[in-house]
């Protein structure tokens, strides 16, 4: 590089790569549409992020960001790409190795992201590859065109200024700023003809789910107190929480989908989705779902009417049999399209219990977000060691011979769904009600596949006292209850609720995180009682 780009402002060699930084991205992002989001660099390097996160740091984010943790993960990495980029393009000003190093490393760093995903080709790393030269050529160009200085009819005085010497602040704006506006439109037009490619499965969506052959019983009267700030029994596929590594929802088209089965003791098979559809044996019911993360009192919960294939029986036609019959496998792993294997025992799978392969929510296909075209739905475990969504395989195998995906990771490897009960009304911090005039208490409590038999409230940690329950849809559903706290006295209180299964459990006390297993205690909030 010429001595003349030494003397850019340090403002305008930061603009130059910024401006390199994004052409190097809106490359690769259009060089990776053939091959998928999965060869993204921003992707690869954001779910390589959440592999290698420590687990605090995991449960953090959950808790502080909730559903929204991922749209901040790609905000950071876009900041992170924003500073680095500006620091290259300040250290190669009269340095081209700089810019070629910075270059080199961005592309190398999401090469090697790209490339250790559980589902990349060969071939993923090609968009780094692409945006690291595109970027290099782009920063030495705008350092190029900011370094050269008009022709002069003198030449300048020793003592004039490297701006006057050098460089055209309004030839540079122009020159950076159609560079950015190229960038700009070249990424969303990747956007856009992604989204367009993505058409057929979206397309694929449109179909009417079978008629069952086995409907779910018809939610008895009673069940939703319909108390205005409780929870409704059923949960909208738009609230109902979603938990996954995923950065971007995976678009699976419905029209080439297969489904294999195949592992220990199996005589593998492959499934299309018509075929799923086309079966005789679709099972509808209402069952609860909770996530691991959930906090004492969290949301990360929800109940939905779900349609879809029993998989016990599914299993049982490929030759599955249980280990209390003799099988070979003890551990069912399924997995996702996005590369997640999520690790489930066959004893739960095949109990009894109403577990399916689900290709409907609420009376309508999956939502992508929720798994479209298929997922597994089971009840009474926790969603990590069950509801595997985007599902494309399932192996039998053993725990001994596998670690599921979060296993590694801090989390336990079997996960049963535990007691537990939340407040929904009043919110924690509310002013409620007229001394003596009474106020209403209500939430949700579940016991998966065993049932609720009984909620108590008690009202600054004296005696606990026996909620109303609602009329109970099954075992495999939460269950609303409801306190008339009659005798409130002006003054600020303390609420706190536990449950009762009917196995004769007792909701427990002691307080413990979500990792490894489940968080436990019991939820309590403070009201005004006005």
């Amino acid at each position: 590089m010429s001595e003349a780009m030494k003397q850019i402002p340090r403002w305008a060699a930061a603009a130059c790569g910024l401006v390199a930084g994004g052409a190097g991205l809106a490359a690769a992002e259009a060089a990776a549409v053939p091959f998928g989001p999965r060869a993204s660099p921003v992707q690869a390097v954001g779910a390589a992020t959440i592999d290698l996160a420590p687990r605090p740091l995991k449960e953090f984010a959950v808790a502080a960001f909730g559903t929204a943790d991922k749209a901040v993960l790609l905000v950071g990495i876009g900041v992170v790409l924003a500073v680095f980029a500006a620091a290259l393009g300040i250290a190669a000003r009269g340095r081209r190795w700089a810019a070629g190093a910075g270059a080199g490393v961005l592309a190398l760093v999401g090469a090697v992201a790209a490339f250790t995903r559980p589902d990349a080709g060969p071939l993923d790393i090609l968009p780094a590859l692409v945006g690291g030269v595109v970027a290099y050529v782009a920063l030495v160009m705008l350092m190029n065109a900011a370094g050269d200085a008009p022709d002069a009819p003198q030449a300048p005085a020793p003592e004039e200024t490297a701006e006057r010497r050098g460089f055209d602040r309004r030839r540079f704006v122009l020159i950076a700023g159609a560079a950015a506006a190229a960038s700009a439109a070249v990424g969303t037009g990747a956007g856009v003809y992604s989204r367009t490619s993505a058409g057929s499965a979206a397309q694929s969506r449109d179909f009417a789910l079978p008629k069952p052959a086995s409907p779910a019983p018809p939610v008895p009267d009673g069940a939703d107190l319909e108390i205005e700030g409780l929870e409704s029994f059923f949960t909208p596929p738009g609230e109902f929480y979603r938990i996954d590594t995923a950065l971007s929802v995976p678009r699976v088209d419905a029209t080439t989908w297969r489904l294999r089965v195949h592992g220990a003791g199996v005589e593998e098979r492959e499934y299309t989705f018509p075929q799923l559809l086309e079966r005789g044996d679709i099972v509808e019911r209402d069952v609860t779902l909770a996530c691991v993360s959930n906090q004492v009192g969290g949301g990360y919960i929800g109940n939905a009417r779900w349609i879809g294939v029993p998989l016990a029986e599914l299993l049982r036609e490929a030759g599955v049999r249980p280990p209390s019959e003799g099988g070979p496998a003890d551990q069912l792993v399924s997995r996702s399209d996005d590369g997640m294997t999520i690790g489930t025992p066959v004893e739960t799978v095949m109990d009894g219990r109403d577990a399916m392969l689900a290709l409907g929510m609420n009376g309508r296909p999956l939502a992508p977000e929720h798994g479209f075209p298929v997922r597994m739905v089971v009840p009474g475990l926790y969603g990590y060691v069950s509801a595997c969504k985007w599902i494309t395989e399932i192996e039998l195998t053993t725990f001994d011979a596998f670690d599921a995906y979060w296993v590694p990771r801090g989390w336990a490897a079997k996960a049963p769904i535990k007691l537990q009960s939340r407040i929904d009304t009043p919110r924690d911090g509310a002013s409620v009600g007229e001394g003596g005039a009474g106020v209403t208490i209500a939430g949700v409590a579940w016991a998966q596949h065993v049932g609720v038999d009984g909620v108590q409230v008690r009202i600054d940690g004296g005696e606990w006292r026996d909620a109303r329950l609602a009329e109970e849809a099954t075992e495999d559903t939460w269950r609303q209850w409801v306190f008339d706290w009659e005798d409130a006295e002006p003054g600020e209180h303390t609420v706190s609720v536990r449950a009762m299964g009917r196995d004769g459990e007792v909701q427990t006390a002691d307080e413990a995180p979500p990792a490894p297993d489940g968080a436990t205690g019991h939820h309590t909030i403070s009201v005004s009682v006005g």
